[in-house]
């Protein structure tokens, strides 16, 4: 019990944050670009209670990626609405990367001021060690939050972004996918080896190049969440 306990207040704030951070950045540039729909609706908050999926958040402490309620956007307000529709869409993955960033100057901050104390505090280095992994898991799930929504099928951010970019009737075909986009996604990612092959690697890649040296305390951070 303890045990879990320990897991969930390291993992918490993070997915909380990533999740919130990710669809309040979508309907903050959607206002930007015309669309008053996710103020109106009251999603331009940072309160994660008004933007949890319970399903998306238990898959996202559980597996290490999943969703929160999507932030309603009204493309037809917009000022331009295949065009804008591609920065709202790339808004929230963004919002993940630049996440990360910040989690990997915080962890390497954290990692200089445990090494400062190393000798002077024992109690100090109890605390940064949490905050440490709390960090690296944040650096770790804003990776793949980023990466994921980016995935060219409808429902995600990738889908919309393809819609954008495409002809009018390639657009309208990918958009007749979004209905299905749900299974097709958990189907690619359960049942092939996108994730493994793909996904995973591309994570990786970005996490060990943000992490640098501080690489080691992601990976603790990742083994100590996610072992059994």
């Amino acid at each position: 019990m303890e045990n879990l306990l320990a897991k969930v207040s390291i993992m918490l704030v993070p997915a909380l944050l990533a999740v919130t951070a990710h669809e309040v950045a979508h309907g903050y540039l959607a206002e930007r670009l015309g669309d008053p729909t996710a103020r109106l609706l009251g999603r331009l908050t940072l309160n994660p209670l008004k933007h949890l999926d319970p399903i998306g958040t238990l898959a996202l402490l559980f597996f290490g990626f999943g969703w929160a309620k999507p932030v309603p956007v009204n493309f037809r307000h917009l000022r331009r609405p295949r065009q804008d529709m591609i920065w709202v869409a790339l808004a929230g993955p963004l919002a993940n990367f630049s996440l990360a960033v910040l989690s990997a100057l915080f962890l390497k901050g954290t990692m200089i001021l445990a090494a400062l104390w190393a000798r002077e505090s024992t109690e100090m280095l109890q605390i940064l060690e949490p905050v440490a992994l709390m960090a690296g898991f944040s650096l770790y799930i804003n990776v793949i939050l980023g990466v994921f929504n980016l995935f060219p099928i409808p429902p995600l951010d990738g889908g919309r972004v393809m819609t954008g970019l495409l002809p009018p009737r390639q657009a309208q075909m990918l958009d007749r996918l979004e209905p299905f986009g749900l299974l097709i996604i958990v189907f690619l990612v359960f049942f092939t080896d996108l994730w493994r092959m793909v996904l995973a690697p591309i994570v990786l890649l970005l996490v060990k190049f943000l992490a640098g040296s501080q690489w080691v305390i992601v990976e603790r951070a990742i083994h100590f969440l996610f072992s059994r």
